[in-house]
């Protein structure tokens, strides 16, 4: 959306809207008290990012894919009996619907299963992921993310280098999803800071006491642009080296195109490869139907 478009009314239906597209409330205490299994959410989100880096994805592809995978996660659970391989069908199932919302064009679903997964999934299992992740979030896929407000929030600054502080406050934004802290703010919140932090500015400096209004409206809350502001400077830049690093340097791989589907519930090593999948660790089979306490309902 671009600034010029960005009414008074547009920001309020936004702002009105935003609480509609987030994890349920309670959903960083899960994360903190491990009922949800961060490491699984750490490396699905690390696995995105490879991918989104790999196809040239927008950056909002790879945001969307993790706010729909927490915000499963936030009213669903994922079995842990049966491994590791119900977060990876979740993650691609994901990042399937974020790409199908956002990218003119979409790879084949197998062809986004890269990087050497450990396991590879038959379309159709990852199409019926997608109705139970679709039924989850109620069909509300049309997400309000940070990204719609950092161009309104950029021309309030009246930066030099627009464009260039549209890069690095989207840049921010997307880091941000490895962090469950961030998970705390509001989409606005987050893109308030990210521009401030992007534009090397402090909440204060930009936004004098007696005009809280010009960048942000009433209901971005200052204090908490604030905090999220600190979170950055301090997680995002100064003190972790592998956040400030781009995803999108992660090194390209092959597509390996699977040639079958894994049975999960046996979990029998397969030493037969279709001469299309790449060489490497044996795949495992995954019956086509999915067990009972996973099934969409």
């Amino acid at each position: 959306m671009s600034s010029s478009s960005f009414t008074f009314a547009t920001l309020r239906r936004l702002i009105d809207s935003e609480s509609h597209h987030l994890p349920s409330p309670d959903y960083i205490s899960l994360c903190r008290d491990c009922t949800v299994d961060v490491t699984a959410r750490q490396d699905s989100i690390n696995w995105i990012l490879k991918v989104h880096a790999h196809y040239r994805f927008a950056p909002l592809t790879a945001f969307l894919s993790v706010n729909y995978l927490d915000r499963f996660l936030s009213t669903r659970s994922l079995p842990r009996e049966h491994g590791r391989w119900p977060f990876q069908l979740l993650s691609v199932a994901c990042l399937s619907l974020a790409a199908k919302m956002e990218e003119p064009h979409v790879p084949y679903i197998v062809d986004l299963q890269i990087f050497e997964p450990r396991f590879v999934f038959e379309p159709k299992i990852i199409q019926r992921m997608e109705l139970w992740v679709l039924s989850t979030l109620n069909w509300r896929l049309r997400s309000v993310t940070p990204f719609d407000f950092l161009p309104h929030f950029i021309s309030k600054l009246s930066a030099s280098s627009p464009l260039n502080l549209l890069e690095a406050s989207s840049d921010l934004v997307l880091k941000t999803i490895r962090l469950i802290d961030f998970l705390g703010f509001t989409p606005s919140t987050v893109a308030a800071a990210a521009v401030l932090c992007g534009a090397g500015e402090s909440v204060g400096s930009a936004v004098p006491e007696d005009e809280a209004g010009v960048v942000f409206d009433e209901r971005v809350n200052k204090e908490n642009v604030r905090s999220c502001h600190q979170l950055m400077e301090e997680y995002l830049i100064d003190s972790c080296p592998s956040l400030a690093g781009s995803p999108a340097t992660a090194p390209p791989s092959s597509p390996a195109s699977p040639a079958g589907v894994l049975d999960t519930a046996a979990c029998v090593s397969c030493n037969t490869h279709s001469s299309t999948i790449q060489a490497g660790p044996p795949l495992k089979r995954l019956r086509t139907s999915l067990p009972d306490n996973i099934q969409p309902s």
